[in-house]
């Protein structure tokens, strides 16, 4: 049976509450994080504290870690307590592939929440994936399972999916549309049907703003950078043409 953690829930309530009368931030339910901005690969020290401490400091009831896969970084464990001691939940997705490997690394935090993505049980890699799940579960990690959707993702496996989070105790389940695409982000909001807990169901709406977002404004820095470089071939090209 799946459970959403009264104190998670009271502390979205009141951000959203604070929203409404304007006493707080617009969007500031889930801050995004990638932990290769932050992080030196190798090290447990962070690539500057005054990084580490903004993070920290974010109003965010709510700190989403994923991006590349962070159980590949040697200072994931003391990042993700430093995050969730300072007072924020934490969503940490993974793979599932290191998880059993790296979990002695973390404690079970009532702030922590192991995510596992998900996208199909027909991967090579989820009998090692489901291992890592039953660990966390034992003990004593909150656990959920992120569905991302894409164009071509099988909704129909969903529903097998949908068995599999019961018969194994995870706590919650998150379907978020893996593009903005509007077909996409349809989809992903019939699929969101098959979670039969109302709260989850509604977190997964602001995950997957917050994810669409971050996407978003890569894509407009990227078009930026692009942009940029193709401004100064140009002027270089020019002042070629000159000389």
């Amino acid at each position: 049976m799946m459970r959403f953690p009264a104190r998670l829930t009271a502390k979205l309530a009141k951000v959203q509450i604070a929203q409404i009368f304007n006493f707080g931030p617009a969007h500031s339910l889930i801050h995004c994080v990638n932990p290769a901005d932050v992080l030196h690969p190798g090290s447990d020290a962070p690539v500057s504290c005054e990084k580490m401490q903004r993070l920290i400091a974010n109003p965010s009831p709510v700190v989403w870690i994923g991006d590349n896969e962070p159980l590949l970084h040697a200072g994931i464990g003391h990042f993700v307590r430093a995050i969730a001691q300072s007072g924020h939940f934490v969503f940490l997705e993974t793979d599932g592939t290191f998880l059993r490997r790296r979990m002695h690394e973390f404690q079970p935090l009532p702030e922590l929440f192991l995510t596992v993505r998900i996208e199909s049980q027909q991967a090579p890699e989820f009998a090692l994936v489901v291992e890592g799940l039953r660990a966390a579960r034992l003990s004593g990690f909150f656990t959920v399972i992120h569905s991302p959707i894409h164009e071509d993702s099988d909704v129909a496996q969903l529903t097998t999916l949908r068995g599999f989070i019961g018969e194994n105790d995870v706590d919650g389940w998150v379907i978020t549309a893996g593009s903005t695409d509007q077909a996409v982000v349809r989809k992903a909001a019939a699929a969101r049907s098959l979670i039969s807990s109302g709260f989850w169901r509604r977190f997964s709406e602001h995950v997957e703003d917050a994810l669409l977002a971050r996407t978003q404004g890569r894509e407009l820095r990227d078009a930026s950078a692009s942009v940029a470089a193709s401004s100064r071939a140009e002027t270089h090209e020019e002042g070629v043409g000159v000389a």
